[in-house]
């Protein structure tokens, strides 16, 4: 399964409800809270997010198998866990940022505890 998530947009401006993931020292937004689903992001100076994951957007989807779907794929950000049951992975496909997101359960995201 692979089903569309969000689109993950770069911003400077602190957003309503942005939520802060430790791992990649960045804050963002519930895309479920935007019409568009859209997820703002607001990275830290240090973070250690660079290239084209912190300047180019991002689509996102949702998998069933994270490890096949990112196989032989050129890797922007080995597969993390932002939060309790859920792995992300992001990469780069046709000059694209793409990221995939393994639910271990519903309830995996920051915004739903």
């Amino acid at each position: 399964m692979r089903q569309f998530q969000h689109v993950g947009l770069t911003t400077d401006e602190k957003q309503p409800g942005e939520v802060y993931v430790p791992d990649t020292k960045v804050w963002v937004t519930n895309p479920d809270d935007h019409p568009y689903h859209v997820e703002y992001l607001r990275y830290e100076p240090d973070s250690p997010v660079s290239g084209p994951l912190r300047d180019l957007p991002h689509m996102a989807f949702r998998v069933d198998n994270l490890a096949e779907t990112i196989q032989g794929k050129k890797l922007l950000l080995e597969p993390f866990h932002p939060s309790p049951g859920l792995t992300v992975a992001f990469t780069f496909e046709d000059g694209a940022v793409f990221e995939y997101m393994e639910y271990a359960d519903d309830g995996a995201l920051p915004w739903n505890k």
